[in-house]
């Protein structure tokens, strides 16, 4: 977050992407900002607004979702929100494919194995899993990332089908087939959602959803852990309603050590690494600080979110 400035040095731009990728530490972040500064803050809450005080005129996020800001209280404050879309769109979607295939083939326990000495002489089923190939994979609301998925999972020679509120002219080039949510529920190996978090989806994927899909499928979330009614997933997991679960995202994050997900044998847990390569974030960070800069030199936010 930036209050307004007269200028903007190479030097300048340079901190403030290492800001972004690095952090700043324990400064008190609300008079940081209020006196001129920036910050690395994790949640924009109304609290941190407030004490930023009437100079914080822009907060740009190094991140395509903004559900961590509260919109409202930036909208109220007429403060401009800057966001990262589109770059990330690729390395997601290539985390989103590994997360199927880790979880699909068992690649956690099979790691396991041999770190516990467990590996033993060759038995025809010992960590037999999935296939990713040539299964039907559904995808829940077929975005820029929805669509970037597919585009991998077709090369995989997987039947992708897609479900949301309009047919994509993007998705059906790629050969997805536009289908019901229930059609898709039912008939997926594999079920991926890729929508948005907002009051629609929050707590989208619950018991119900659960219960419309195949036993032997299995759920892959790398979108937002609210779409998610957690507990309906687990309970989906230990009644073998569902076969398995891949995870990028949890609600809270980091997930507690103790939480029943991380001890479920059919359910695997990244820490939320979606965009986290290193050319990726890097673009994110200076994507984050363009944003700024143009505020500041009275030029249009090229990535300012729609409040």
């Amino acid at each position: 977050m930036i209050s307004k400035a007269t200028s903007m040095t190479t030097a300048t731009k340079t901190m403030l992407m290492m800001r972004c990728l690095w952090g700043n530490g324990g400064e008190d972040r609300g008079e940081n900002v209020s006196n001129g500064g920036q910050t690395d803050i994790h949640q924009v809450n109304q609290e941190i607004i407030q004490a930023a005080g009437p100079n914080l005129k822009i907060v740009s996020t190094m991140s395509v979702g903004y559900n961590h800001i509260d919109v409202q209280a930036l909208s109220r404050a007429n403060i401009l929100l800057g966001y990262t879309p589109d770059c990330l769109t690729e390395t997601t979607a290539d985390t989103t494919v590994a997360l199927m295939l880790v979880t699909a083939r068992k690649i956690e326990q099979a790691l396991q194995a041999v770190r516990n000495g467990t590996w033993g002489t060759w038995d025809p089923l010992w960590m037999c899993g999935k296939d990713v190939h040539s299964s039907t994979v559904g995808i829940v609301g077929c975005g820029r990332v929805g669509q970037a998925v597919a585009r991998r999972l077709k090369a995989f020679g997987c039947d992708v089908l897609y479900s949301g509120p309009n047919k994509k002219e993007e998705a059906d080039k790629l050969g997805c087939r536009y289908v019901s949510e229930e059609e898709l529920l039912r008939t997926s190996d594999y079920v991926v959602p890729m929508f948005p978090l907002n009051d629609k989806t929050r707590g989208y994927f619950g018991r119900d959803k659960f219960r419309q899909m195949k036993e032997t499928a299995i759920f892959i979330n790398a979108t937002r852990g609210e779409a998610v009614v957690q507990d309906d997933l687990v309970e989906a997991l230990k009644d073998g309603t569902i076969a398995g679960a891949g995870l990028d995202v949890t609600m809270p994050e980091p997930l507690p050590v103790d939480h029943p997900l991380l001890f479920l044998p059919n359910c695997v847990v990244f820490p939320h690494i979606g965009s986290a390569s290193v050319p990726t974030r890097e673009k994110m960070a200076c994507m984050a600080v363009d944003n700024i800069i143009q505020y500041v030199l009275n030029r249009k936010v090229l990535y300012q979110a729609k409040l």
